[in-house]
């Protein structure tokens, strides 16, 4: 697949950057959404969408570089090349979540209800920015054959661009961004329900990723490595575990107890 849309002089569209970018646009839209519905202040949610934004990409490509440093060790300047691909989910999560803790302590908002919130539009963005990866030839799986794409009733145009090199791939991205838009669906699903309690939504969300992400992973070329271990199935593990936990302990609350649904009670100071 062409990685470029079109090109002005020698300036090139991309579609990683443009696939992101939409990813973005509508994962921040979903957010204010939500919380419109809870009267948070619109600015409050845009500047923490922002900063979060910054750090989340920041720590994507920071993650990233980290375990591929030989890759950029002769040529430093690459490392801000992010347009040419090279960004880890795990390290923009984390590096994203950091800032909305720290930005709600400073402004005394409800960490577990904002990131309940935040849930859904960030696997959808994940869904979207996963093609980004189609476009530029990477993130695939192992080797295949056309015959086994073909058998999972693929769109002929997604086996056409894990031919690659002379040989058909597995379209793991295409893997992830199904089991992401899934997911979307099923946290859409339990917000509806009536006896959700603050934080469960963050804890399908870790679950159902880690879930996907591990197996997914398992077909992946281009893991991240640490020791023997692909670094993104042991940091799913871990998620995983947290997310169940975390699932259990707020369970145990009494039935009519802190509930997702309820109007926000937050004394924001912005």
């Amino acid at each position: 697949m062409n990685p470029v849309i079109f090109t002005i002089g020698t300036f090139e569209i991309k579609w990683y950057s443009v696939l992101i970018l939409l990813g973005v646009f509508f994962g921040y839209y979903l957010l204010q959404k939500e919380a419109k519905k809870y009267n948070y202040p619109n600015d409050f949610i845009f500047n923490m969408f922002f900063w979060a934004l910054i750090s989340g990409f920041i720590g994507a490509r920071l993650y990233y570089v980290v375990f591929n440093w030989d890759l950029y060790r002769s040529d430093p300047l690459s490392i801000f090349k992010i347009w040419e691909g090279g960004l880890a989910i795990h390290g923009g999560l984390l590096f994203g979540f950091l800032t909305i803790v720290a930005y709600c302590k400073h402004y005394h908002a409800r960490l577990f209800k904002i990131t309940d919130m935040v849930a859904l539009p960030v696997l959808l963005g994940q869904a979207i920015g996963r093609w980004g990866n189609f476009f530029n030839g990477e993130a695939h799986g192992i080797e295949t054959t056309v015959q086994i794409l073909k058998g999972y009733h693929l769109p002929n145009f997604i086996i056409e661009g894990m031919y690659i090199n002379g040989h058909y791939y597995h379209p793991t991205f295409f893997y992830e961004s199904i089991w992401c838009l899934i997911g979307v669906i099923v946290i859409w699903l339990a917000k509806r329900y009536k006896y959700l309690k603050v934080g469960q939504l963050t804890c399908i969300y870790l679950m159902w990723y880690s879930f996907g992400r591990f197996f997914i992973e398992s077909l992946r070329t281009d893991s991240l490595m640490i020791g023997g271990f692909k670094m993104a199935q042991v940091v799913s593990i871990l998620l995983f575990v947290i997310g169940l936990l975390a699932f259990m302990i707020l369970s145990r609350k009494s039935k009519f107890e802190d509930l997702y649904n309820e109007p926000n009670h937050d004394e924001i100071r912005f």
